[in-house]
């Protein structure tokens, strides 16, 4: 746990999850961001994924981890237009996608998302993509809400076969 008033924004580095990188340590920042959702009756993926699951995740996209003295404290999952795939929307050429974006719970609103957010944006418009993708579920209005504030607008609904809930996918125009 870090003190949320210790927190310096700027001293948060955004890299590439490397294989020497604890997978332990990201699967528990995982499931103990995602535990919120599972509150709410939300069967997210994050909610009950092992490091099984994890590695099988980031093995099919970009990892990018955000850390402060050397701590995990968010992920997101980066896919460019050409593995973003799954729904009439994902599967356009021009597309690409976020996921498995968490940030540690007692730093949730000091800015960490949203950096971490930025720098995935930045990485599309650097692939080449004229919007980027994310599905989230249809109850979590609050984060529907964040990323409705943030540009992104309802494209679709999607039924994944590994929830319980049906999935808002959002997007936001790059160029």
């Amino acid at each position: 746990m870090v003190d949320r008033n210790e927190i310096d924004i700027s001293s948060l580095e955004i890299r590439l999850f490397q294989e020497d990188d604890p997978i332990s340590d990201l699967t528990g920042l995982i499931n103990r961001a995602y535990s919120q959702l599972a509150d709410l009756g939300l069967k997210y993926v994050g909610t009950w994924q092992g490091d099984d699951i994890t590695r099988k995740r980031i093995s099919s996209a970009e990892c990018y981890i955000g850390l402060l003295n050397g701590k995990i404290l968010a992920t997101i999952l980066f896919r460019d237009a050409a593995t973003t795939r799954g729904s009439p929307w994902y599967n356009r050429d021009d597309v690409a996608s976020f996921g498995q974006f968490c940030v540690e719970s007692d730093l949730q609103g000091r800015g960490v998302g949203s950096v971490m957010l930025s720098h995935i944006e930045n990485r599309a418009i650097e692939k080449g993509a004229a919007e980027i993708a994310l599905d989230t579920a249809e109850p979590a209005q609050h984060l529907i809400d964040w990323y409705s504030r943030r540009g992104y607008r309802f494209i679709e609904y999607v039924d994944w076969p590994v929830t319980n809930y049906r999935s808002v996918i959002m997007s936001k125009r790059l160029m």
